[in-house]
Formats: structure tokens, C-alpha cells, sequence
């Protein structure tokens, strides 16, 4: 009778410590981890060191966003014409790469909420025409990155005009300097902290008015899968602190000598 007075007992501590160990591997699944991809090769929002490190204004704000989320974060870098694919298959779980929010890609993947503003601008040799409608740039060469929104810009509005696409911005901008493109069409804020400041490009400067909205983006987000409403959440949450805190702030004084936001 003793032994079946105590066998409750017994069978009592594994149960707590079953019930602890699974109290803990479900706090630890709310912290999560992630792996995010930025595109490496579009400074200053993102870029590899010489040591071949990750930096830039976009792979500081992925790393406040993780410490936020108390979550352990994977930071790679992916051409960015793969990055949503890549995105879709599973190689990630977030994009962190300055990308415009576009109807089209609201078809593939779900935002957060705006991050970044964005505006596009025209870069041409100094002295040129201001007009750069798509009647006046008939018959121009004009360099875009491929895969961008500024590139699905161009190809909506400017057929008349002879379009060259790049891997990246700065092989775009390589080929205004040697002549072999008359204008490039890419982000304002880029050119103005990074081509426009280098001594290659001293004869060059903006032309044209600034452009936004429409097939340019509604600013910019951080890009999930459509069927992860919990992470989107999650970044949307810790978006919000940063901008309450300061972080998001202090980050982009790093880089600019003005607010993105």
C-alpha cells in the first residue's frame, strides 16, 4: 500500500521537468532565427569590407531589427537578381536589401511597413538638357541595373530610348564615364553619398526632376514570404522600437548627412 501511496509522487518531477524542457524549447522558437539577405554589392546600403564582412546601412538595420527580436541572425549576401526567387524558395527568410515596395511584387511576397523612402533620379554628363521626358531621350542609351524597379521604369515609359542593363549600379555608372551610355537612371540618395562623390565623377550631375511613386515603389520594405504573417509581425514590431528608440536614427546618421524617413 506504501508503494501505491507514493507512485503519484513519483511520477510527479519527470512530469514537471518534461513540461520545463518544453517551456523552454518554446520560448526559445519565440526567439527564433533567421536567415536575411541583402544584395552585398549596393553601396552604402550594403557592401562587403576588405576583410569580405558584410557593412551598410541596410545590414545595421537587419542587425538592430535581430536584437530587437532577440533573434539569432544570419546576414548573406544574393545577386539581386535572385533574391526573390531565392526568397520564395526557402534560401531565406527576409530580405533586407533597400527593396521598393511595386504592386508586382506584392504579388510574390508580403512587406513590412515602409522602412525608407525612395526617389530615382537621371545622372548625365554636366551641361546636358534638363528635359529628360521620353520624347527628349529618343534614341539615348541609358544604363540601369537589371532587375530593379528603375529598369521596369525605363522599359514601361522609355522603348524609344536604347536601354543597356547591368548586373550591378556600378557597372552602370563605369560605363557612363567611359562614354558608352549617355545617362543612368538609379536611386537619388545612392548617387548623391556614393558615384556623384567620387572624382570619376566630377562632370556629371543630376538631370531631370525627381521621381517616386507609381511603378517606382511606394518607398521601401522588408521583403517574407506571403505565408509567414508571424515574421512579418515580429518586423514590423521591431521596426517600430527602433524608430521609438533612436536606433534607426543614430544608424542613418552613420551614412547620410540627412533622414531617410
Amino acid at each position: 500500500m506504501r508503494f501505491h501511496a507514493s507512485l503519484p509522487g513519483l511520477l510527479r518531477r519527470p512530469l514537471c521537468l518534461a513540461l520545463l524542457s518544453c517551456l523552454c524549447m518554446a520560448a526559445a522558437n519565440a526567439e527564433g532565427s533567421y536567415r536575411i539577405a541583402t544584395e552585398g554589392a549596393y553601396p552604402p546600403w550594403s557592401f562587403k569590407d576588405s576583410q569580405g564582412m558584410l557593412q551598410g546601412w541596410d545590414v545595421d538595420i537587419a542587425r538592430a531589427l535581430c536584437e530587437k527580436m532577440k533573434a539569432k541572425c544570419e546576414i548573406v549576401a544574393q545577386d539581386w537578381d535572385g533574391i526573390i526567387p531565392g526568397l520564395v524558395a526557402r534560401k531565406y527568410d527576409m530580405i533586407v536589401a533597400s527593396m521598393a515596395i511595386t504592386p508586382q511584387r506584392r504579388e510574390r511576397v508580403a512587406f513590412s511597413a515602409k522602412y525608407k523612402d525612395t526617389i530615382s533620379r537621371f545622372v548625365a554628363r554636366k551641361g546636358m538638357p534638363p528635359d529628360v521626358s521620353p520624347a527628349a531621350l529618343k534614341g539615348k542609351s541609358i544604363g540601369v541595373q537589371r532587375g530593379s524597379v528603375q529598369a521596369a521604369y525605363l522599359a514601361q515609359n522609355y522603348q524609344a530610348a536604347n536601354l543597356k542593363f547591368y548586373d550591378t549600379p556600378q557597372a552602370a555608372e563605369l560605363d557612363l564615364v567611359a562614354g558608352r551610355v549617355e545617362y543612368i537612371l538609379g536611386n537619388m540618395v545612392t548617387y548623391h553619398v556614393g558615384f556623384l562623390k567620387t572624382p570619376e565623377a566630377k562632370d556629371f550631375a543630376f538631370v531631370g526632376p525627381e521621381l517616386k511613386g507609381g511603378i517606382l515603389g511606394e518607398g521601401n520594405g522588408i521583403a517574407v514570404r506571403k505565408d509567414d504573417g508571424q515574421t512579418l509581425a515580429r518586423i514590423n514590431a521591431a521596426l517600430e522600437a527602433i524608430r521609438a528608440d533612436g536606433t534607426y536614427d543614430r544608424i542613418t546618421a552613420k551614412y547620410f548627412p540627412f533622414k531617410l524617413m
